[in-house]
C-alpha cells in the first residue's frame, strides 16, 4: 500500500531545540517535533533484496516473505516542507524517508531500538562508514551483560557486526549526537521495536541510502 505523508495536517511546529547526549553510545534526546497523518493512496511494489557478493563481506538475500510489505523499500507520494535530499525518520511508525522531487520520497522500513526513541529534532550526516566498527554502550552492557560485555572494547566490521554494512552518523552543532542510522544482521527486526540500537535498516537498504546521500545531508527525526 502506498501512503501520502501530508505535513499540512500537522498540529504542532517542529522544534529545533537543543539536543543533548544523556548516555554514551547511540543515545540522545531533544525537544518536541511535529506529528502528521497518513492517507492511503494506491499501491506500491516491493523491491527484490538480492544477495550481494561484490561487498567486502557477503550479504545474503532477504526473505521478504518474512517482512510486512509496507516496510520494503518503495517510492511513495510524500508532501513535506523539506527539500529533496532530506532524510526524515519517523521512529514511532518505523519508516525512514529520503525526500525526492515532485512530492515523492523513497521510503524504507526500519527497526527502532531504545536509543533510537531517545532522540528527536534535526541534525546532519557528518560521517559515513562502510562496514563500521561497533562498541556497545554502557547501558546496553548493563542491560544484557551476557550478550554485550565481551564486546566492551569494540568489534570490527563484518557479517556479525550489529551495525551491518553501513552507518550514517548524525551530528548537531558540530557535535556527535551518537545517533546512528545503520544496517543490521537481523532483517526480521525491521518494522519492530527492538531492544537496543538506533535506527536499523536491512543491509540492502542502508547501502542504497548510503550511496544516495552526501556528508552534510539534513536529518529530521520526528
Amino acid at each position: 500500500m502506498q501512503w501520502v505523508f501530508d505535513f499540512r495536517s500537522m498540529r504542532t511546529v517542529l522544534s529545533a531545540g537543543a539536543l543533548s547526549t544523556f548516555l554514551a553510545g547511540c543515545s540522545v534526546t531533544g525537544g518536541p517535533v511535529a506529528t502528521a497523518s497518513f492517507m492511503p493512496s494506491g499501491s506500491g511494489a516491493p523491491v527484490r533484496y538480492a544477495n550481494l557478493r561484490s561487498e567486502k563481506f557477503p550479504i545474503d538475500e532477504v526473505d521478504v516473505s518474512r517482512i510486512d510489505p509496507q516496510f520494503l523499500r518503495q517510492t511513495v507520494a510524500y508532501r513535506s516542507p523539506y527539500p529533496a535530499g532530506t532524510i526524515v525518520v519517523d521512529p514511532h511508525k518505523r519508516f525512514l524517508y529520503l525526500v525526492q522531487k515532485d512530492g515523492q520520497a523513497t521510503r524504507y522500513g526500519v527497526g527502532v531500538g531504545r536509543e533510537g526513541l531517545a532522540f528527536s529534532g534535526t541534525g546532519s550526516v557528518q560521517e559515513k562508514r562502510e562496514w563500521p566498527h561497533w562498541t556497545p554502550t554502557s547501558a546496553m552492557i548493563a542491560r544484557q551483560p551476557e550478550r554485550y560485555a565481551k564486546w566492551a572494547k569494540g568489534m570490527e566490521g563484518g557479517t556479525g557486526n550489529p551495525l551491518g554494512a553501513r552507518a550514517l552518523y548524525l551530528f548537531k552543532d558540530g557535535k556527535d549526537t551518537r545517533y546512528r542510522i545503520h544496517g543490521t544482521t537481523e532483517p526480521d527486526s525491521i518494522g519492530k521495536a527492538v531492544s537496543s540500537g538506533c535506527i536499523r535498516m536491512m543491509n540492502q537498504d542502508v547501502i542504497d541510502l548510503y550511496s544516495r546521500v552526501s556528508l552534510g545531508t539534513k536529518v529530521v527525526v520526528l
